[in-house]
């Protein structure tokens, strides 16, 4: 008779227990990473090469929420310390360092070593898609964007003049210069392309995560990313030196300028949506030739 008491006792201390721990997990996760949570979200705010992250956080998260839990995942606490120490090493040294990137991946690396504490490894594997998305709305170094940005301004100058001399429009190339008669256009970092090859590399990762089933798929679709970014990016600036020499230089300049950059993206967004519908189509024809 006094063994159901025990037990009760004992499952509603466990029930009281497991809110306390997680409370206090939680935050000592926020002391501990709080200065690369303000600072992320401080760039998706404020930076326009970081804005992505401002979707694709959200998104990631909904993913997985939509996903759920992981048939058959099971705890692995001793797998998910490990990760967990490594994390908060990294956060320790990327922290001397003041170098904030690591300190963001260290930040993803414990929130990666508190699932598999408490769901393991298949869960982990599980929500693949939402740990690329959260790893691609972390903003590239500095560094990296520099080294990587210049040759893409110097690529997009040149070849947006070639198009120019095409259409017989008077064009004189200085670096990232582009002078027209009378004007002179200005490929800045901003206009290299690489801010539309970032969301749509992260928007392929995207689209092959919802709809395409292998991982072959997946990765051409990402990698077709790669040259639509850079040719539309190219015929962008070819369009902005057209218009500015026959239509006038306003058309270069603000609102239009912005809004012939969203048409041109969202032109990048169908063509790779209709490239993630085909390499679909493919792997169903193929799926049906196994079958038969």
């Amino acid at each position: 008779m006094t063994a159901v008491p025990i037990v009760v006792r004992g499952g509603l201390a466990r029930l009281r227990g497991a809110p306390v721990s997680a409370v206090a997990t939680g935050l000592a996760f926020l002391v501990l990473f709080w200065e690369p949570i303000v600072t992320l979200g401080g760039d998706w705010w404020h930076h326009p090469d970081a804005g992505h992250g401002l979707l694709l956080g959200p998104l990631a998260l909904y993913i997985a929420w939509r996903r759920g839990k992981a048939p058959g995942a099971q705890p692995q606490p001793i797998a998910g310390l490990m990760i967990l120490i490594g994390a908060v090493l990294l956060r320790y040294l990327s922290g001397l360092a003041a170098e904030l990137f690591t300190m963001r991946l260290s930040m993803l690396a414990g929130v990666a070593g508190l699932v598999v504490f408490v769901s393991g490894l298949r869960q982990l594997r599980h929500w693949w898609l939402t740990g690329l998305l959260l790893l691609l709305s972390v903003p590239i170094p500095a560094v990296v964007l520099n080294s990587i940005a210049l040759p893409l301004q110097l690529k997009a100058s040149q070849m947006g003049t070639a198009l120019l001399e095409w259409r017989h429009v008077p064009v004189l190339l200085a670096g990232n210069v582009i002078h027209l008669p009378g004007r002179a256009l200005f490929v800045t970092e901003a206009c290299s392309g690489l801010r539309s090859l970032t969301a749509l590399l992260a928007l392929g990762v995207l689209i092959g995560g919802l709809w395409l089933r292998t991982p072959w798929s997946r990765l051409a679709l990402v990698m077709v990313a790669i040259p639509v970014a850079t040719a539309l990016n190219i015929v962008r600036v070819f369009l902005t030196g057209f218009l500015s020499y026959h239509a006038g230089p306003a058309l270069s300049d603000g609102f239009m300028h912005y809004t012939e950059g969203w048409v041109i993206f969202m032109v990048a967004f169908g063509i790779l949506g209709s490239f993630g519908w085909l390499f679909g189509q493919v792997e169903r024809a193929r799926g049906r030739r196994v079958a038969a």
